[in-house]
């Protein structure tokens, strides 16, 4: 039998024929794959000519494009789609390309090309996009250890590969225990809550196959429950539940995992002769060190602390007007600052949500991009993997861009969070190719075909996920390796943190803020007041993000804790977190960090990249939000570079300077605190 994964796509700009794949193909299709990149690596290790440019890193650029094909289709759908057979799959796939990977790093002939080529560098007469692809590609073996000798060798190799398996089996449990949980909700559970909440848990009670609404762990569902449910123990039994993930006990707990790969990162980074993983892991990034990072997460830390404390005695008032005695508690704040933002900015969820339409937040996202850009999105009728799924054609003056594909809607079989990922990068080298790019979504789905209504919050998050996507389409660059996303961690949040600010510009919402019975723009003055409120409870979301930040950063500065439980609670304690909030992402499912080392030691990238964002987009309020001339900057130096200069260089060169940490206090609301 053909396999799809291995023949050419006839099939519009070469979109995966999802219709032809089967499960079944995968392991064939990857053991074809690896087999075809470990004999393109080993001609490049043994060609006996000498080493150039073109004959070992560009050789190294194009050894794995069948790889590349196949781990494209295949971890977008165990992300976004999983089911036993992929979950099978990934623990296989997981170990077998570390060792891949091992082999490559530490085959030393090939090594010996790089670092020759690295030591004649003035010689070779490099532009600055192949100069920076050798620096990147050396460092990565030498950070992967191609140094090493002997034991410390096949330690490394062995230590990789763990890693591989635990941050898999991490992200399967969690999926697992996220997946397990619901609760069944009566009629009488409902009351008080709007009709988009009980439209949610109905639709929840459907695809759990219950015969009623339910309450699920996805995130566009808990959190209005939270914010609307006037039953106080309906909240806490429903928050216990959702910061209980991965740590209920049983075959589902990550506890364990969290504790061994933390451990293994430490003795990974002291193999390399580096202090602690942190410094490992930071060496290449813009914070560039452990204390750079605490520095500034501590310079917010304490006026967000300071407002959160000031907001929590207000809601405590609100609490005990409500006949409750006692502290405010985690699962109430949510539920009073709802009441509060009502009454201090006139400004109810219930009243506003029917104004942010998904269709019509997702046309202001790609409008956005018309204007700025250029771009032209046009519906793309393919067979794509679920029914829910949707792609565009994305041109520019009539040139085929790239395929952008949308996956919106929360379901069992798809990883909690948004993420953007690229099944094909852009790249020039051995022809033009243009970029497959997915936005994946966890939006709850509305039942009997009601329009699907947006929190504010979710349309920040489509805005935010499509300016990732917007650095992977608008990236023109030679090499795969720095193409799109492909820069610092701490730098990669920018483009889409940068694009949230467009959901704030006025225009915009009066365009396509539109009430979904009615039609009618969204009233002037209830867009003024929600505007008015960006800033509202930011004490709160402050405090959540960065005492994840901080925890993070503690697990990795320093000796790998024996219990990551305890590591989390002292930091915590030593800051001095608020009692009525919690992590935004407590250890036993915070997978930024513990699904990979992507995150790792690295969660603070999203604030440091916030104080770039703040600032970028103060040029286009300078010059006015649609400026093409500052959008073509941004472009130029930032978009379609990818990771082919420093960031620092990337930066600069958009902005004439790098930023100072007002822009991010003021765009918070925590200047006065």
């Amino acid at each position: 039998m053909t396999n799809p994964l291995l023949t050419p796509w006839d099939t519009p700009f070469d979109v995966p024929p999802f219709a032809q794949i089967d499960d079944s193909h995968f392991q064939p299709a990857f053991d074809a794959a690896i087999a075809e990149g470990r004999d393109a690596i080993r001609a490049i290790a043994d060609n006996p000519e000498p080493p150039s440019f073109a004959n070992t890193i560009e050789a190294m650029e194009l050894a794995e494009e069948a790889l590349g094909r196949v781990l494209g289709v295949f971890y977008n759908l165990a992300g976004a789609d999983s089911n036993d057979a992929r979950q099978e799959l990934q623990r296989v796939f997981s170990p077998a390309l570390a060792a891949y990977s091992t082999e490559i790093t530490q085959n030393a002939a090939l090594f010996a090309r790089i670092d020759a080529l690295w030591s004649a560098r003035g010689d070779l007469d490099l532009n600055e996009e192949q100069a920076r692809v050798l620096m990147l590609t050396r460092r990565s073996f030498v950070r992967s250890g191609a140094l090493l000798q002997g034991d410390d060798k096949m330690r490394m190799a062995e230590i990789s590969s763990r890693l591989a398996t635990l941050g898999t089996e991490f992200t399967q449990r969690l999926l697992a225990d996220e997946g397990e949980w619901f609760l069944e909700l009566s009629e009488a559970d409902l009351d008080g809550l709007p009709a988009f909440v009980i439209d949610a848990a109905r639709s929840a009670g459907e695809e759990k196959g219950v015969s009623g609404p339910c309450l699920t762990t996805s995130r566009s569902l808990i959190s209005p429950f939270f914010e609307f449910s006037p039953r106080r123990d309906l909240r806490e039994k429903a928050f216990h539940a959702w910061t209980s993930r991965g740590a209920r006990g049983g075959k589902n707990d990550t506890r364990a995992i969290a504790a061994e790969t933390l451990k293994l990162r430490a003795e990974r980074a002291a193999l390399l002769g580096y202090d602690s993983f942190a410094a490992y892991k930071l060496e290449t990034e813009m914070a560039k060190t452990p204390d750079a990072v605490r520095g500034l997460l501590m310079e917010v830390w304490e006026p967000a602390k300071r407002a959160a404390l000031r907001d929590a005695a207000v809601l405590e008032a609100m609490l005990h007007a409500d006949g409750f005695e006692g502290p405010l508690e985690p699962w109430d704040w949510r539920y009073y600052a709802q009441i509060r933002r009502k009454a201090e900015h006139d400004l109810d969820e219930a009243e506003l949500k029917p104004y942010l339409q998904l269709d019509r937040m997702i046309e202001a996202s790609f409008t956005c991009a018309t204007r700025l850009f250029g771009l032209e999105f046009k519906p793309l009728d393919v067979p794509l993997y679920h029914a829910d799924v949707r792609a565009w054609n994305v041109t520019r003056e009539g040139h085929h861009v790239a395929v952008f594909i949308g996956d919106y809607f929360a379901r069992g079989s798809k990883r909690s969070g948004a993420w953007c990922s690229a099944m094909r990068s852009q790249k020039k080298l051995g022809g033009a190719v243009a970029p497959i790019v997915v936005n994946v979504c966890n939006f709850a789905k509305a039942a009997n075909g009601k329009p699907n209504l947006l929190s504010y919050d979710d349309a920040r998050t489509l805005f935010h996920e499509f300016g990732h996507a917007l650095h992977q389409m608008l990236s023109n660059v030679t090499y795969e390796s720095i193409s799109g996303t492909s820069v610092a961690r701490d730098f990669v949040e920018l483009p889409s943190q940068l694009y949230e600010h467009w959901l704030e510009v006025p225009a915009l919402l009066e365009e396509f803020a539109t009430h979904a019975e009615t039609g009618e723009a969204m009233p002037a003055d209830m867009l003024k007041r929600l505007l008015a409120a960006q800033t509202y409870d930011q004490g709160f979301a402050t405090v959540e993000y960065v005492s994840s930040a901080l925890v993070d950063l503690d697990f990795h500065d320093g000796a790998a804790p024996a219990d990551p439980m305890q590591s989390q609670a002292e930091t915590l304690e030593r800051i001095g977190m608020p009692r009525a909030i919690t992590m935004r992402h407590a250890t036993p499912h915070f997978a930024h960090v513990f699904s990979g080392d992507g995150y790792a030691s690295g969660y603070y990238s999203y604030m440091w990249s916030e104080v770039m964002d703040a600032d970028a987009f103060e040029a286009f309020e300078e010059n006015g939000a649609f400026d093409v001339a500052t959008a073509k900057s941004l472009e130029d130096n930032i978009l379609s570079r990818g990771g082919s200069r420093d960031p620092v260089e990337l930066y600069t060169a958009f902005r004439g300077r790098m930023p100072g940490v007002e822009a991010l206090l003021k765009g918070r609301g925590l200047v006065d605190v």
